[in-house]
């Protein structure tokens, strides 16, 4: 019952209440004074009655007004009491104690908006302290992976400073070594940016219609000049109709695409060193697979591979460690595209990423 009936009621009660006590007073006091102690009606008997009836009806009045009043106030006090010591607890940091349900009322009402209050304030909190250790561990992370090329730099400079390069083609191997640290912290440190601005979502997305299958048939030409030299081989191929059209990102997808191959190519330790594109389509998204034939990464770190900094070590058969911001941006770009990223992938065999967009609604058939 909501707080305005309830007092509607108690007021109406306090009104007709002592009306009805009164009546039956008058008939409980006729008879005790007629029957019970048999007095004589009479002036004696009118008095008598009228000071007992007088009594009797404040008696009634006090005891029906505390009775209410009582009742009323503490139907309201109490869910204040509770909802007032919630909101004690909240603003002292504790989102852990639920609020209980305190009926169907108005109160009732503010009290369960209170609760949602609460679990978005102990969801803000637990984002807030995710985000807190994710901080501290890209700082830990950023300070390890900028050190070790850093500390290598310094060891070679230190060694043409001090003359242990003392033939020309030693010099040439000591800066060439150290020109390419240099490029491997510039990228490293190009890689951060990114990542940052992809976890704070500002970066600008340029989103186009265009032919998926196209795109992907010059994006695997361009690409296997660059890994080419390496002995690695790209081949391209397309599941059924032709007419993938998607609204993307022509740089964004082409980093992703790039960050998954450069992913692969690391752990590539086989003679025949072959990647695999595969493209395949259904009414609502394309799925895109890029297949390597490495040595496979450990059920158990599979599903850690999309996280940052994830260190590859002890996941890939025959790997080494390094820095795992690439499959972290992939599933950034991916996710913003409104699509979905995971892994598959067999010790020995190699290892499959696949990702998906969505179908443009202009989708046309060839």
């Amino acid at each position: 019952m909501s707080i305005r009936k309830r007092l509607l009621f108690s007021n109406i009660a306090i009104v007709i209440l002592p009306i009805i006590a009164l009546f039956l007073i008058d008939i409980i006091l006729y008879y005790f004074l007629a029957f019970i102690i048999n007095l004589d009606v009479g002036a004696d008997f009118q008095q008598t009655f009228i000071k007992l009836r007088f009594i009797g009806m404040f008696l009634i009045i006090i005891l029906i007004n505390g009775l209410l009043t009582f009742y009323v106030s503490k139907s309201i006090l109490n869910p204040v009491k509770k909802l007032s010591k919630a909101a004690e607890q909240i603003k002292n940091g504790d989102f852990d104690t639920p609020i209980t349900s305190m009926g169907e009322d108005e109160l009732g009402k503010l009290a369960e908006t209170f609760e949602l209050m609460r679990i978005k304030l102990q969801q803000s909190a637990q984002l807030q302290d995710n985000y807190e250790q994710n901080r501290k561990e890209l700082i830990a992370n950023i300070s390890h992976d900028l050190k070790t090329p850093i500390t290598s730099i310094k060891g070679y400079v230190e060694g043409i400073r001090d003359g242990v390069a003392d033939s020309p083609g030693k010099m040439d191997r000591y800066i060439q070594i150290i020109y390419t640290k240099a490029n491997d912290m510039d990228h490293l440190i190009d890689e951060l940016f990114l990542f940052s601005k992809l976890d704070l979502s500002s970066v600008p997305f340029h989103f186009e219609q265009f032919n998926l299958q196209d795109y992907f048939t010059d994006l695997i030409e361009e690409l296997q000049f660059d890994v080419g030299k390496d002995g690695i081989s790209i081949v391209f191929t397309v599941e059924g109709w032709s007419g993938y059209e998607v609204y993307a990102d022509r740089e964004q997808l082409k980093r992703s695409v790039t960050n998954i191959i450069q992913n692969s190519v690391k752990y590539m330790e086989k003679k025949e060193k072959k990647i695999n594109v595969h493209l395949k389509a259904n009414s609502v998204e394309i799925t895109i697979q890029v297949k390597d034939n490495g040595e496979g990464i450990y059920e158990e770190a599979l599903a850690h591979i999309f996280e940052q900094f994830y260190r590859a070590d002890s996941s890939r058969a025959g790997g080494e460690g390094r820095s795992g911001l690439g499959l972290a941006i992939v599933k950034r770009i991916v996710e913003q595209h409104g699509g979905r990223v995971w892994a598959e992938s067999e010790i020995g065999m190699g290892t499959s990423i696949f990702f998906t967009l969505p179908i443009s609604e202009k989708q046309v058939k060839r």
